[in-house]
């Protein structure tokens, strides 16, 4: 890997990929994800992004003006805002990405190409170059050209079909669970590509689409369709195949979880349940049986659990080993010591907020576990440092780009 001596973060605690410089050119949630992936392990990220900012910034919650979804998003990374339409600004991000290892970039197929940042003429500046391309149908293909966001790409990749209720239309997770999965996925292509480079000395481009991250989850569904044409449908709160396996009713009016998915745990909750009849009934005898009677056996989960709170159902369940828990809202969360002892919810300094919680490092490395190097930063909060350090371009120079508009900083948005 190369080294970065000039890197502000070369002090810090070194982490798995310490030395590895990053460039990235993305907005909203998979490829900033992938990247603060990669910053939360050590790898110098250097974010270029239009004046207004990345679009992300704009979701979420606010507190005095600040994206509390931008503090974590882009933490542990340099900003420098730019205009890459500018030629001055195209010469800047091709010498950046230049000393670069990774370029992420989640535009369109072709947008890149179209501001002459194309693979075929930055590998050739950077032979060593590994480009991450994040886009909803991939780079090629009949659909490349549409746009597609993670939502979208959970429709198209079949994934939404399955979600929600069998009498209610299809519904969603509210989350980006599509943009993150890719974002992991992204990561890893990155990381194999890199190792690759170690013998070859050649970077290569690595093609993450959402659509293939989500339709990655129907592994189990292909042959099943293949062989049988079989279409599954929507099952609420159960998992196919598997029961009992579902959200259960409590005497607080609440819910929990509980999986039993093998004969051996089965056989432990219905001992819980003092119902030994129910490992003999016909109907639940053996793990088939159960999946083909899924609501008859739901009912007789359900009607116990409604006679006791979620902490006793809790309670008496992890005593005997059967998995199960309450369904967490954020405060049971924090509340619960397991988090923070795990170091998943972690304080951030910020200059504006104060100490601010974010979501932990995932995963847990032995030996180089990784660090939130900084919250955030702002917009362009990073410019001047990047130009005069790593490009080093005379103070004048860079005032002649603030006063142009090729690239902002936080004293020059308006």
């Amino acid at each position: 890997m190369q080294s970065h001596p000039n890197s502000p973060l070369a002090n810090l605690p070194e982490g798995a990929l310490e030395g590895v410089r990053v460039v990235e050119i993305c907005s909203t949630f998979a490829g900033p994800a992938c990247a603060r992936l990669m910053a939360d392990f050590g790898a110098d990220v250097i974010k270029l992004e239009p004046r207004e900012g990345d679009p992300a910034r704009l979701l979420g919650d606010f507190v005095d003006d600040v994206s509390l979804q931008g503090v974590s998003l882009m933490r542990g990374k340099r900003t420098v805002a730019i205009d890459l339409k500018s030629p001055e600004g195209h010469a800047i991000a091709r010498e950046l990405i230049r000393r670069a290892d990774v370029l992420i970039e989640n535009n369109r197929p072709g947008v890149l190409e179209r501001l002459g940042l194309g693979y075929d003429v930055l590998s050739a500046d950077n032979p060593g170059l590994v480009m991450v391309r994040i886009s909803g149908y991939g780079q090629d293909g009949p659909n490349a050209q549409r746009p597609g966001y993670g939502a979208i790409c959970e429709a198209f990749g079949g994934v939404r079909y399955l979600t929600g209720d069998p009498d209610r239309p299809p519904s969603r997770v509210a989350l980006a669970t599509t943009d993150y999965l890719t974002a992991v996925y992204a990561a890893f292509g990155a990381m194999m590509a890199l190792w690759a480079r170690t013998r070859t000395g050649k970077g290569q481009v690595v093609d993450a689409a959402l659509y293939e991250s989500a339709f990655s989850m129907m592994e189990g569904l292909v042959p099943a369709y293949q062989k049988l044409g079989k279409i599954p449908f929507r099952n609420g709160p159960n998992l196919q195949a598997f029961a009992p396996n579902s959200l259960y009713p409590t005497k607080d009016d609440s819910y929990v979880l509980i999986a039993a998915n093998n004969a051996a745990i089965y056989e432990r909750l219905v001992g819980v349940m003092q119902r030994p009849e129910l490992l003999t009934d016909p109907r639940y005898a053996t793990v088939r049986a159960r999946a083909e009677n899924m609501q008859a056996m739901d009912a007789e989960v359900a009607a116990w659990t409604l006679q006791h709170t979620g902490a006793e159902l809790e309670a008496m369940l992890l005593e005997a080993q059967v998995p199960v828990s309450r369904v967490y809202t954020m405060a049971d969360i924090f509340e619960d010591p397991h988090y923070r002892v795990r170091e998943m919810l972690i304080d951030v300094e910020h200059p504006v907020l104060g100490t601010t919680v974010q979501s932990g490092i995932v995963p847990k490395l032995s030996d180089n576990p990784g660090s939130v190097r900084h919250a955030g930063h702002d917009i362009g909060e990073d410019t001047v440092a990047v130009l005069r350090d790593e490009l080093n371009y005379s103070e004048t120079r860079i005032q002649e780009l603030l006063a142009t508009g090729v690239v902002g900083a936080i004293e020059n948005r308006s």
